[in-house]
């Protein structure tokens, strides 16, 4: 399901991304971009390809962060959130709200709903992340466990839509959400207007359809490239069949398993996104380690997937590229990262 199947599929333009950032201005952060070398000079020795230099007094080669880590519950998605949680009518916020997600999305949406003074139910996988469920808790969810998969989780959230007359606030495939993820987008071309490549991880969509649309828009020979995870591979399916595709996503990336990708995301990837490349899941783990131990960064997996295809040459370049690294999430349960950094591909 989407949230407004009625709707024809369209662009979301660029005015309509940047009435989401002024909309969603002083509640969300606008995120850092941070350089780094030991990045710039691990893609040298992967790829044989030296990155440009970006706008620092000492013309050092640099391979820019997106650091939305750093954003306001830990991952990008307040961005939509709080720009579809303004738009709601007066009928839909005494409504309700609902919504279904790993923990970053719940996170978000339970954020946007308390600043605005609205109740909303979370549904969770009942095998998702301790601190992902106490975090949309603690921002005011009423958070409901159910299902093995993400795919049980969304039955059992629409089985409670119904019962109860509730706003379902989708995680990707909403053309508010898209616009409110593209302002990340906005946000790079402004701080980094010679970019080249923007590499940014996927789950349903949702951050790369807006990306890539604010992107194009502004800068349109930038290059757009995905990142997926081999076993939770929905952009990609639904790109090859024109339609979502049901599956069953199994990764550590808990925040790229979307169970499909939606109408909208497809049709935005396929007028944006240049290439989707899919990586294992010691190439994800990879991307976390060298954050963590070479740029003092710490990245759940969903948001080391695109920075670990990029240091291990699963993304092409060209000499004297510019490249931007989308930073998503760094909600990373801390009990597991032994267990994750112990993946790293060496």
């Amino acid at each position: 399901m989407t949230a407004h199947a009625e709707d024809a599929l369209r662009d979301v333009t660029l005015d309509e991304i940047r009435a989401a950032a002024d909309r969603i201005a002083g509640r969300v952060s606008r995120t850092p971009m941070l350089a780094s070398r030991s990045a710039a000079r691990r893609v040298e020795e992967t790829a044989g390809v030296t990155l440009g230099a970006g706008p620092v007094a000492d013309g050092q080669p640099r391979l820019f962060l997106k650091a939305e880590h750093l954003q306001v519950t830990g991952s990008f998605k307040p961005r939509g959130a709080t720009n579809r949680v303004l738009q709601l009518t007066d009928e839909e916020r005494q409504a309700g709200l609902i919504t279904l997600s790993a923990g970053n999305h719940a996170q978000a949406v339970a954020y946007a709903a308390s600043s605005a003074g609205l109740v909303v139910t979370v549904v969770m996988p009942a095998g998702a992340s301790r601190a992902k469920v106490d975090a949309a808790t603690a921002y005011g969810a009423t958070v409901v466990l159910h299902g093995e998969h993400v795919g049980d989780t969304f039955a059992r959230m629409e089985e409670l839509r119904e019962e109860r007359g509730l706003v379902f606030i989708h995680p990707f495939d909403d053309p508010a959400i898209i616009a409110g993820q593209g302002t990340v987008g906005l946000e790079i071309v402004e701080d980094l207007p010679e970019v080249d490549v923007v590499v940014v991880g996927v789950g349903g969509g949702g951050l790369i359809s807006g990306v890539s649309a604010a992107v194009k828009q502004l800068r349109p020979g930038t290059r757009v490239i995905g990142v997926e995870p081999e076993r939770s591979d929905a952009l990609s399916r639904g790109l090859t069949a024109g339609e979502p595709v049901a599956l069953q996503p199994v990764s550590i990336a808990d925040g790229l398993g979307a169970p499909f990708a939606g109408r909208w995301t497809i049709d935005l990837a396929r007028r944006y996104v240049d290439r989707v490349v899919l990586v294992d899941e010691a190439t994800i783990a990879s991307g976390m380690r060298f954050a963590l131990e070479r740029m003092k960064q710490l990245l759940e997996p969903a948001g080391a997937a695109a920075l670990g295809a990029v240091l291990n040459g699963r993304v092409p370049f060209h000499d004297g590229e510019t490249v931007c690294v989308v930073a998503s999430g760094g909600n990373v349960e801390v009990a597991r990262l032994p267990e994750l950094l112990a993946l790293a591909a060496s």
